[in-house]
This record gives structure tokens, sequence and C-alpha cells, in this order.
């Protein structure tokens, strides 16, 4: 065998680190989650703008209202309230000031590990232990809950811009 060039490796690392939201696999259907109180919204404006996208469809690679990723959604909520974020969810938590969960304010980021990566699922908190976010492929931008015991044992970190 012959070496790997430093194109194939590079080409490698990219698709590996695109691939962070686009490989969440599916997990059985849950009951719907209620939308947290009004309040929690404004009291940032990723989390307004996020939420004003609930029913998107999820796209691989998205950050449009056309369609959006998990860190698509982020990118997009956050570029437009102002606040400049990375595009993929490794290099999002990476950016992040760290915070303790018990510190959690709207406009955190929560950042999942679903698979063999590190991070691959990253959501807006929204307060109340709810949080928004775009699922996986053949789903839509909508809530979900730190309670549910699926989230709750996938939680890695959470973050702050």
């Amino acid at each position: 065998m012959g070496k790997a060039t430093p194109q194939f490796l590079l080409l490698t690392v990219v698709l590996t680190l695109l691939a962070a939201c686009s490989s969440t696999p599916d997990y059985p259907p849950r009951a719907a989650t209620p939308a947290p109180r009004q309040d929690t919204h404004t009291a940032h404006a990723g989390v307004s703008i996020a939420v004003s996208m609930l029913g998107t469809p999820y796209r691989y690679g998205g950050s449009s209202p056309r369609g959006f990723d998990c860190s698509g959604l982020v990118y997009y909520s956050y570029r437009r309230a102002g606040i400049h974020v990375p595009r993929t969810t490794f290099a999002q938590m990476n950016a992040a000031n760290r915070v303790r969960l018990r510190d959690l304010a709207a406009g955190d980021l929560l950042f999942f590990r679903l698979g063999r990566q590190p991070v691959s699922h990253v959501a807006i908190y929204t307060g109340d232990g709810q949080f928004i976010h775009a699922p996986s492929s053949g789903k839509r931008v909508s809530y979900g809950s730190m309670s549910d015991a699926y989230w709750k044992t996938r939680l890695v970190a959470a973050g702050r811009f």
C-alpha cells in the first residue's frame, strides 16, 4: 500500500467534521414535549430566532430557513442575532465558554454525544430544562427536554457565546 496523500488526509478530516450532525441516529419516538413558557424566549435574541424556525425541516448541511442541521440552526440563529459562532458542532463546542449545568441560561448551547464522535449534536437551551434543535433526517426543528432519558444520558457539555 502507498502512503496517504496530504490531500486525502485533509479531505478525510473535513468529511469527518461535516458529518457530525448528519450521522445522528434516529432515536425512539417520544411524547410531544410542551413548549417552554414564552418568557424564556425573550432572554436571548438567538433563542427568539431559533423559535421562529420551529417546524423547518432537517437538511444535511443546511443553515438557512430552507432546512437546518443541528449546528446550522445554531449558526443561523446566532448570526442573525449578531453573534458570530463557528459552523460545525465540534468547532462550536471548542469555541464556546464552558458553563456548568446548574448555571445554564437561555441561549447557552448544549452538546451531545450520539455516536462514536466525542460530540455530534448541538441544541440551544431555552430555559426550564428545554432546548430547541434540528434533530435528524426526516424530522423538523423542534423542542426537546433535558429530562428525557435519551438526551440526559448523552449530554456532554454546555457552552456560552
